[in-house]
């Protein structure tokens, strides 16, 4: 045989020219490439961000200086104080409302949710278009925001209780049901595929093995979304004139900044009862 017959030709040759690296040695080229890739992506977040801010006339070094100022005025001016303790009278039963709001729009929107999940899943599902357009009506009542709602619902059902409630109502449908397919479709097929081997009815199989295995994650997206909608209600109430957010606007409009500072107390401790609340029963479901 010729030497040019016995030369190393192709991908042998490649890696027997390559320089080998021992194992256990330390190839610091590779975080090198690493480190540069990571200040390369800093470099262009902050242009990025100052090039925004440039554009829409925001000076970060002014803002900077304000904040110790902004803070401070905060404190001095909503601060409960004595007197403002005699107008729980009028906080406690706006709150209340609004709590309830937010609990029978998150439970209704999660019946209906569910039905519709299950009947839109790609696992458990009825099959046909109705997958689709329960997609579609999810992604669109989820995308809208819950302000815009108030807004578009305040020229059929005007200031009204009502009107808070179906604009809560329309974006928890929408989030829980986008949650709820995912849910479904990520549980196992085995416990369906038994029972439909068995011969059993699509009833039977929702009841007997869709339910067990999603009741865990149902009630955990529930409650997580009654702690978003006592903190958007606020904000819906501001608009629609109910609830907590109408009582917040009065005193807030009217310079009651210490009895403002308290709903502001209120709507807090609420919202960390409730996220209390939620996490033990998760930590008993889970």
């Amino acid at each position: 045989m010729t030497e040019r017959a016995l030369r190393p030709t192709g991908l042998l040759a490649g890696l027997r020219t390559r320089r080998a690296v021992p194992r256990g040695s330390y190839d610091g080229s590779f975080f090198l490439r690493r480190t540069l890739a990571v200040v390369a992506a800093a470099i262009m977040l902050v242009a990025l961000g100052a090039l925004s801010g440039t554009y829409v006339g925001f000076d970060f070094v002014q803002a900077i200086l304000d904040v110790p100022g902004g803070f401070a005025w905060m404190a001095t001016q909503f601060v409960p104080s004595f007197s403002s303790l005699q107008k729980l009278d009028a906080i406690l039963p706006a709150l209340g409302s609004t709590i309830l709001a937010s609990v029978a729009s998150s439970c209704t929107a999660a019946v209906l949710a569910y039905i519709c999940a299950v009947l839109g899943s790609r696992a458990v599902g009825v099959g046909g278009p109705f997958p689709l357009v329960v997609r579609a009506i999810a992604s669109l009542f989820r995308n809208i925001p819950v302000v815009a709602w108030a807004f578009i619902l305040l020229f059929s059902f005007k200031q009204s209780e009502f009107t808070g409630f179906f604009a809560l109502f329309l974006t928890s449908f929408g989030y829980l049901t986008r949650c709820f397919l995912e849910s479904i479709d990520e549980m196992s097929a085995g416990p369906v595929e038994a029972l439909r081997a068995c011969g059993a009815s699509y009833g039977q199989i929702v009841a007997q093995a869709v339910i067990p295995m999603s009741i865990t994650s149902v009630v955990s997206w529930v409650l997580y979304m009654i702690e978003t909608n006592i903190r958007d209600a606020t904000l819906v109430g501001i608009l629609t004139g109910t609830g907590i957010g109408f009582v917040f606007d009065v005193y807030y409009k009217s310079f009651r900044y210490d009895v403002a500072g308290l709903v502001l107390l209120c709507i807090i401790l609420v919202v960390i009862a409730c996220e209390l609340v939620s996490n033990f029963v998760r930590r008993r479901i889970l």
